[in-house]
């Protein structure tokens, strides 16, 4: 039998706009309460091609806020919490892979540690997600294929988790996570497709900014992906930031497909655009992968990270 591969998870180009859909210690990491729209179209001009469509939340509690301490029945009290320590974060997606469909929420608690002017984060989420198979989709070229006789569930309801750790400054910032914790098995009720689980994800990411003036930057970035499997893929790349208000980029992926940069800030407002040109003999029938990032960001909006001198 022919082997065939298929990534499991979506595919992300903005990383470092939206690191929180890898990592979930990213959570209010940089103080931020942020609102964050993902829209990314692989494969352009292919048929059921996948699409995916994301919508995120994510805020730090503030150490201004304040808690119910209990000593005795008789005896409460109110006392200030932790410091601003703990993010809070959750995103609902929509996943689309020609016959295969995958809607799903997540939810994120962070807790992040204060070293000096730098952050230690680590975070952990559950969600469930739904797996939906669309038969009528589906062509077999075998009648006496297994799968039609026996049948198969086209509506799954499965539970997963993932973990992750971050550490933050102004000028870098280095995260590792762990994601598809439970390997949870997709059971579609068929002998032929027992085997069928979520591996595990891996995913380092990293990254330098060099400042040259208060309105030039540089940040080179990578971010590794491996599975279970052993199945290997990164992206290298390298933004430029202007004043903060607009940055372009470029980014190679071990695939071999090149991805250019584009973002704007108007206050609260971010603005990111990125196109996948594959070099791959895919690239004669499709017009690339676009992605669309919108976040709205409230809170601080002097300079970045400038949430470490509040604590």
């Amino acid at each position: 039998m022919p082997e065939v591969q298929a990534q499991q998870l979506p595919l992300y180009s903005q990383y470092v706009m939206n690191g929180y859909l890898l990592n979930p210690a990213i959570a209010g990491s940089d103080g931020y309460t942020s609102f964050n729209l993902t829209a990314h179209e692989q494969w352009l001009g292919f048929t059921d091609a996948p699409q995916t469509r994301s919508f995120s939340a994510q805020t730090r509690l503030l150490r201004r806020s304040y808690v119910i301490k209990n000593r005795t029945i008789s005896n409460k009290k109110f006392k200030p919490s932790t410091k601003g320590r703990v993010g809070l974060g959750g995103f609902i997606y929509h996943d689309k892979n020609g016959a295969v469909e995958r809607i799903g929420f997540q939810g994120s608690y962070a807790y992040h540690i204060f070293l000096k002017n730098n952050q230690l984060s680590f975070g952990l989420s559950g969600g469930l997600f739904q797996f939906r198979i669309r038969e009528d989709d589906i062509m077999y070229l075998d009648e006496g294929d297994m799968v039609i006789e026996e049948g198969i569930r086209k509506v799954l309801y499965v539970p997963d988790a993932n973990f992750g750790a971050y550490y933050l400054s102004y000028q870098y910032f280095a995260g590792l996570s762990v994601n598809n914790l439970f390997q949870s098995y997709l059971k579609l009720g068929n002998r032929a497709l027992e085997d069928f689980k979520q591996l595990r994800h891996y995913y380092l990411m990293g990254g330098y900014r060099f400042v040259f003036s208060q309105d030039h930057e540089l940040e080179p970035s990578a971010l590794i992906k491996l599975t279970e499997r052993f199945t290997f893929q990164a992206d290298l790349g390298i933004k430029y930031y202007f004043r903060q208000d607009y940055w372009a980029g470029l980014v190679f992926r071990t695939n071999g497909t090149f991805i250019s940069l584009i973002g704007v800030r108007f206050n609260q407002l971010h603005i990111g655009y990125a196109f996948d040109y594959n070099l791959s003999s895919i690239r004669k029938y499709s017009w690339g992968s676009h992605e669309l990032v919108i976040a709205l960001k409230f809170g601080d909006s002097a300079r970045r990270y400038r949430w470490l001198e509040r604590y």
